[in-house]
Parts: structure tokens; C-alpha cells; sequence
């Protein structure tokens, strides 16, 4: 039986983990690097690379990359994959062959680069997402697509239940590359529609707060779940001071044109109905504050607050 190729895996953290799992119990793993990851995480990785007599790298921060070549170099890997790796990989380095290098992006490609395509896929309300798999330039996320794999986006999930789906996701679709790789060294590619790129920047503070005047209730309340729970919610104020709301639910009752972001009511359930712009209110569940993570019940119970205003 031929040898498989010798496949060497980047990775910056847990969503990595179940690639490096199924493609290590498949003996497609040649070697492993993490790139800034927490000291517990990387002697955590070093002893399962062990075990599994696996090479391994740490890359803890931009400038212990300047040691990537010679790693590279010395191993000579066969094909390099990268999943959530967090450092440009150098023009040095990727001179090791420009169609060994492939990279796992957690978006849709072109539209979705950058380094969170996850909360930009639910801030703007998208049906769908991608597991999108590409050669590797010197620019984050603009080498050739070898493919896209779509997954649908359920109405209501999260930043972190959209991560597990994903992190499970990849780690088939890193299997399957791996596999194809086994049969044939020509992979078909087409480069990216530069018309269709866009490339997001790591969210702002800017970007995680309400706007009520101005966001309507779906806008809302996919802000909220986009930033559930990396951000411990969507940032917002309420009589002038801060706080995050985690959970919300849209509710069916119309308002009388009250103004966006008043509490209308306390619901039946204990939720803190809030009114919107586009003539509709949202039921808060749970917040974020200065005292911790509290239920809209506990956060009414301090005072009356119908009546007065989110902002």
C-alpha cells in the first residue's frame, strides 16, 4: 500500500480540535502547530502529539514565525492545512509550493473574509454560511477556492452553537481533503471574484451595540445572537448604564408607536418587552450587568422600569 502523504495541520485553538482528532485517528496527521495559544492549551496538544507520535510546533506570537521555514523545510510535509491559525503565513515560507499551502475559512468566499466571519454571517441575517477551502497567498483569505461547502444557518442560533456546527463541519471536510489529496496532486481551483470580496475587521465596539432608533427588531435580535456568546451579548445602556443583553425572542404585539427602546411591559413569562423601530418589540430573557448574568425577572425586580428606555 502506498504511504499517505505526510499532512501538517496549523491551528489557533478548540476550533481546530475535532480536525486534528478525526484526521489524527485517520493517520493523515504528519505534524501539528498552534499559533498564540494559551500555555494549558499548548501542553494539553504537545502530549496528545506525543502519544500519537505526532511532530509539533508552537508559534506563540508574530515573531516566532520567522522560525516557520526551517520547520517547514526540515519535515517537508506534503501539504500544509490551516484551520483558524491566526498568523499571516510569510512569503518565505509559502515558497515551499504554492498549492501545498490550503487553508479552512469558516465563510462564504469571497464575501466573507476576515477574522470572524461567523458573527457577520448572523449580524446580516444570512440563511446560509461555508466551509470555504483555498490555497494559501500572502494575504489573509484571498488564494484560489478549491471549493465552498454551504451550510444552512437555523433561524435563531448563535455565535457559539454556529461554531460547534462548524467545528464539527471542517473536521469532515479537512477528512475529505485529506483523502482526495491521497489520489492525485492536481487540484482544481478558480481564483476569487474580486467584485464579490469584501473583508471584515474584528468587531468594534461599534459594531456589538443596539442602535434602537435605527435597527429594526430582526436586526435586533440577530445582533444579539451574533455576539452570543463571544461578546456576553449585544451592548446597549439603560438609564445610563451599561450592560449586555444575552438572550431575546421576538414577540407578536405590536406597539402604538412607542419610542424605540422603551420597556412596554413585564410579559406573563417575567420577559422585558422592549419596543423597536419598525413598530414591533423584542422580550429580553437574560442580561448581562454591572452585578452579573441575571433574568429579566431579577433585573425588573429592582424598580419599576416600564416606561423608561434602552439606548
Amino acid at each position: 500500500m502506498e504511504e499517505k502523504k505526510k499532512i501538517v495541520l496549523l491551528c489557533g485553538g478548540k476550533f481546530a480540535f475535532k480536525a486534528l482528532q478525526l484526521m489524527a485517528y485517520e493517520k493523515f496527521l504528519y505534524g501539528v502547530a498552534i499559533g498564540k495559544g494559551t500555555e494549558m492549551m499548548t501542553e494539553a496538544l504537545e502530549n496528545e502529539c506525543d502519544k500519537n507520535k505526532i511532530l509539533f510546533k508552537a508559534f506563540p506570537d508574530k515573531k516566532s514565525m520567522s522560525e516557520m521555514k526551517n520547520w517547514i523545510n526540515e519535515i517537508q510535509p506534503d501539504y500544509i492545512f490551516s484551520i483558524s491559525f491566526p498568523f499571516l503565513i510569510p512569503e518565505d515560507v509559502l515558497s515551499f509550493g504554492t498549492e501545498r499551502f490550503i487553508n479552512f475559512h469558516p465563510g462564504p468566499l469571497p464575501r466573507y473574509r476576515g477574522v470572524m466571519p461567523i458573527f457577520e454571517v448572523l449580524k446580516n441575517q444570512e440563511t446560509e454560511t461555508a466551509i470555504s477551502v483555498h490555497f494559501m497567498n500572502s494575504n489573509f483569505d484571498e488564494g484560489n477556492i478549491i471549493f465552498n461547502d454551504p451550510i444552512p444557518i437555523e433561524r435563531g442560533e448563535t455565535y457559539g452553537k454556529l461554531t460547534q456546527k462548524l467545528s464539527n463541519r471542517v473536521a469532515q471536510v479537512a477528512l475529505n481533503m485529506a483523502e482526495m489529496l491521497q489520489f492525485g496532486s492536481k487540484i482544481p481551483n478558480i481564483p476569487q471574484d474580486e467584485d464579490e470580496a469584501y473583508y471584515y475587521e474584528k468587531p468594534l465596539f461599534s459594531d456589538t451595540f443596539i442602535n434602537w432608533r435605527r435597527m429594526d427588531s430582526e436586526e435586533i435580535i440577530a445582533l444579539i445572537n451574533a455576539c452570543n456568546p463571544w461578546n456576553n451579548g449585544a451592548d446597549t445602556t439603560f438609564m445610563g448604564e451599561q450592560a449586555k443583553i444575552i438572550t431575546a425572542t421576538p414577540l407578536n404585539t405590536p406597539h402604538k408607536n412607542i419610542h424605540p427602546g422603551t420597556v412596554t411591559e413585564i410579559t406573563e413569562e417575567n420577559l422585558i418587552a422592549v419596543a423597536c423601530s419598525d413598530n414591533k418589540q423584542i422580550a429580553i430573557e437574560i442580561l448581562s450587568t454591572e452585578e452579573g448574568i441575571i433574568t429579566a425577572k431579577q433585573f425588573s425586580d429592582h424598580s419599576n422600569i416600564i416606561g423608561k428606555t434602552f439606548s
